[in-house]
């Protein structure tokens, strides 16, 4: 394992923040200033006599901001980012998405892991649930494998804890990806899963500060084939262009990060609640397949303006 100092790290603040930003997104960012300015870099408290940390980590926009904050705390001697997500499809997909955090990681000299993609596995393990929701078994059942074995390479190689950038996404159910990583290290005895609010207003803005300054790629789904089939389902249902895999054009919105508060706007709390409604909706009908088309009819040509006129939010950035 490498040690990985605070000195190792060096953002800047990201785009300025114009007059009419939002009152959270002020606060955030006049937050974080305070915070530097006072020499202070990290206020995270880990679990009590953990040292060393292995960050499972999805993709590099949701780990610019966990890793600094671990990074940059006093508490902590190590931290090495681990990457497994053998659910990510297709291939081309996992490969644009482990190639940029492995590269973001090589830049600021944190030791990267990358595991087998274990596809045929996680298939397997999915098995029966090919219709559930967003937010349903299926993806308990995903957490749990890729902290299972997030925490069993943790004990073979002593960290002291384990965490998942996976907690930082609004699209995602933060108690449902604690559960599984709590889980996952309760199988051993002395290792610990970090719980935080990774999602706080402070922690969102400072993960779009990063990625816009490192201009990340903007994935427009959760990563599963079952994902993109769901959400390529309700784009056609709403008049919105399907998902693009890669290429330096997006279905929808841009390609890459650009603009802090347009990217935060994207994973605000109405449009996540929005998506999972409607969403929530199609899954009821399973693979009846004549069922799932009446009820996207409910929702065509809903958005077709707004697509049109491409300022949807919220519909390309996981």
């Amino acid at each position: 394992m490498s040690s990985t100092s605070s000195c190792t790290l060096a953002y800047d603040e990201g785009s300025v923040l114009p007059t009419s930003a939002p009152e959270w997104a002020v606060s955030a960012s006049e937050r974080i200033r305070e915070k530097r300015a006072m020499g202070i870099t990290s206020r995270i408290c880990p679990p009590e006599g953990v040292k060393s940390v292995l960050l499972h980590s999805c993709c590099a926009p949701c780990s610019g901001a966990m890793v600094e904050e671990m990074c940059s705390s006093p508490a902590i001697d190590k931290v090495v980012v681990f990457f497994y997500n053998p659910n990510i499809h297709p291939r081309k997909e996992y490969e644009i998405r482990k190639e940029e955090n492995k590269s973001f990681c090589e830049k600021l000299g944190i030791e990267f892991i990358d595991v087998d993609y274990e596809v045929e596995e996680w298939y397997n393990r999915m098995k029966g649930m090919e219709f559930d929701p967003e937010r349903g078994r299926r993806c308990t059942e995903c957490f749990d494998m890729r902290m299972e074995r997030t925490a069993l390479y943790a004990h073979e190689h002593g960290f002291d804890a384990i965490a998942t950038t996976n907690a930082t996404s609004r699209w995602k159910d933060a108690k449902q990806v604690d559960d599984s990583g709590a889980r996952a290290a309760a199988k051993y005895d002395n290792l610990e899963y970090w719980t935080h609010d990774w999602q706080s207003d402070e922690m969102t803005i400072r993960k779009y500060q990063i990625s816009a300054n490192e201009r990340f790629y903007k994935q427009e789904y959760c990563g599963c084939s079952y994902s993109l089939r769901d959400s390529n389902d309700w784009r056609k249902a709403n008049g919105i262009p399907k998902i693009q895999i890669g290429g330096e054009t997006a279905g929808l919105g841009e390609r890459y990060f650009s603009d802090p508060l347009v990217d935060a706007q994207e994973e605000s709390q109405d449009v996540v609640d929005e998506f999972f409604s409607q969403a929530n909706e199609i899954a009821e009908a399973g693979k009846d397949h004549k069922e799932r088309k009446k009820r996207l009819e409910v929702y065509k040509n809903r958005r077709k303006n707004e697509a049109d006129d491409r300022i949807v939010n919220g519909l390309n950035n996981w």
